[in-house]
């Protein structure tokens, strides 16, 4: 393989890739010759002929398409803080007659609908496409939204939420699926890391919002029906957007279509040239693993899941991430705004207050225990942008293993505080500040490879339904997350955070024995590491490879 490259003298090179091992036959006054390490050979070989600049015209497109799809992610983030602000407010508790007793049962119906839609949602994006699986969920989404901001009874409320809970799982299941599939190789880490970022445009824009609308009279709905009707939004955007991008090259390579696949890759990855390396290296590898007959063209089958060893280990790990990426954090978004000694009657905050993660800390105003809760927000977007920026440069593995040790060291000052707090308000202050330093962390590290690890890691016949499973196992972990420890730091006080010091400390442990690594790695060749003895061994191998000009060797 090889492509003309220009100098600044306009002098044209052919680009090759040597193995180290034979660097002795490169001629010793070649000047334009580099060494590194590649883990796929095939990979930097291809990267190294079409040498991509980031904002060449057809990736300025293939942006625009991806933006999109990140609508997906914002649709889920704009629930994400929204009741939790709601909940501080009086006028609404009051309203919809919230309780200790039938509030958990409120919040809570926006996760079993994403629990219940996790049966179709994965299948449904397999059979139909990921277009269409992003279409049909936000057309859900925009319908329970409608009915959350209509609602005149707290069962109208319950509904809406409800439906805005399936169509937020149909989105979150043919999202990340599109985003991975359409990323550029090269760039996959920082484009797919990015959809999970945009969940905190949702979160950024209604919580901000309701501090503002703080400020209305209080007995102004518009505080509250606002909040629940801008949740529209994202899902109009994508709407709007959804007919004018292409379908996943890969979800017509499963339906038999090559050459649409390809005309797909030609247009987005190879800048309108039909040779380029890049896109002759994803339709061979594409060719080679995706199948016109898997799993994913049966609606109703989901035994690929488990039925071979490396199907089973791939579902272990989904499994595994979908437990440390929300049991690693203890609930902030619903029981921030509650923390402390609030002006919000006792008879609505009641039990709630009993899960906030540091005790009384004398926070007395509603509007400042809503900037709290809007702070977190703008402060974790910044550091998962941080993050996606160094993400290709670092395994995942690293990024994770370092992202669950410093998670564990802030939660252990955060427990500490607690234990001595005693009305020092100097200790508490340390306490709320190592809690942003925890979330800066979990932002920083765990929030890029949400959408990423998983996809990436799911084979193609695999992807949907895969996802699916994996958005079913973090609602049922978020369920636990947000019931449980209410009810035992009510009974055991502070010492329920050892819980969580203990648990994220496990996680680097089981990241660094058992996660596979894929960075580097084409995803078709992801599916062949997983074929291996040892998988997470196969991912960590490294060739020293020499990338120099054919007329130099």
């Amino acid at each position: 393989m090889s492509e003309t490259h220009s100098t600044d003298k306009g002098v044209a090179h052919h680009m090759e890739v040597k193995p180290f091992a034979e660097v002795d036959h490169v001629n010793p006054n070649v000047r334009h010759a580099r060494a590194q390490e590649v883990r796929s050979k095939a990979l930097a070989r291809a990267l190294a002929e079409e040498n991509p600049k980031p904002f060449r015209k057809s990736f300025l497109r293939l942006y625009v398409c991806l933006f999109v799809a990140y609508m997906c992610s914002s649709t889920n983030g704009f629930d994400g803080n929204t009741f939790g602000g709601l909940s501080a407010e009086p006028n609404f508790a009051k309203y919809f007659d919230l309780t200790p007793a039938n509030n958990g049962a409120t919040v809570a119906l926006y996760t079993v609908g994403q629990i219940v839609a996790c049966l179709f949602a994965g299948p449904f994006a397999d059979k139909f496409g990921r277009r269409v699986g992003m279409a049909a969920g936000s057309c859900l989404c925009i319908i329970g939204a409608a009915v959350q901001a209509a609602s005149t009874s707290r069962g109208q409320l319950m509904a809406g939420r409800f439906i805005l809970g399936m169509g937020a799982v149909t989105v979150n299941c043919a999202g990340p699926a599109y985003v991975v599939e359409m990323a550029y190789p090269k760039y996959r880490g920082f484009l797919t890391g990015l959809y999970q970022a945009f969940f905190f445009t949702g979160t950024i824009g209604t919580t901000w919002l309701e501090y503002g609308l703080s400020y209305l009279p209080t007995d102004s709905v518009v505080a509250w029906r606002l909040p629940l009707a801008v949740q529209v939004v994202p899902s109009l955007i994508l709407l709007s957007g959804v007919y004018f991008i292409p379908e996943s090259p890969r979800w017509w390579m499963g339906q038999g279509n090559h050459e649409m696949a390809k005309k797909i890759l030609v247009k987005y990855h190879g800048d309108g040239n039909p040779d380029s390396a890049i896109v002759a290296l994803e339709m061979e590898e594409m060719a080679e693993v995706v199948s016109v007959n898997g799993s994913d063209k049966r609606f109703w089958d989901f035994r690929d899941l488990f039925n071979t060893r490396s199907n089973r280990n791939r579902t272990y790990l989904v499994i595994a991430f979908s437990f440390f990426s929300e049991l690693e954090l203890p609930p902030t978004s619903y029981y921030l705004p509650l923390m402390g000694e609030s002006t919000v009657p006792e008879s609505y905050i009641g039990a709630i207050t009993k899960g906030r993660i540091v005790k009384t800390i004398g926070i007395t105003n509603v509007k400042t225990q809503l900037l709290l809760n809007a702070l977190q927000t703008p402060i974790m977007m910044i550091s998962s942008l941080c993050g996606l920026c160094i993400i290709d440069k670092f395994n995942r593995r690293t990024f994770l293993i370092a992202g669950s040790i410093a998670m564990s060291f802030c939660i252990t000052i955060i427990t500490a505080c607690t234990a001595q707090y005693a009305g020092k308000a100097a200790v508490s202050g340390v306490g709320i500040a190592f809690l942003y330093i925890f979330l800066v962390c979990f932002a920083f590290t765990w929030v890029p490879n949400q959408a990423l690890y998983p996809s990436e890691i799911l084979s193609f016949n695999n992807r949907g339904k895969g996802l699916a499973f994996y958005n079913l196992m973090r609602n049922l972990v978020l369920l636990i997350n947000n019931y449980v420890p209410p009810v035992a730091v009510a009974a055991v006080s502070w010492r329920f955070y050892i819980f969580y010091i203990l648990f994220d400390a496990f996680g680097a442990l089981v990241v660094y024995l058992f996660f596979v690594e894929t960075k580097g790695w084409n995803l078709e060749e992801i599916e062949g590491i997983f074929e291996t003895s040892n998988p997470k061994k196969a991912s960590l191998k490294k060739e020293k490879v020499v990338i120099v000009p054919e007329e130099e060797l």
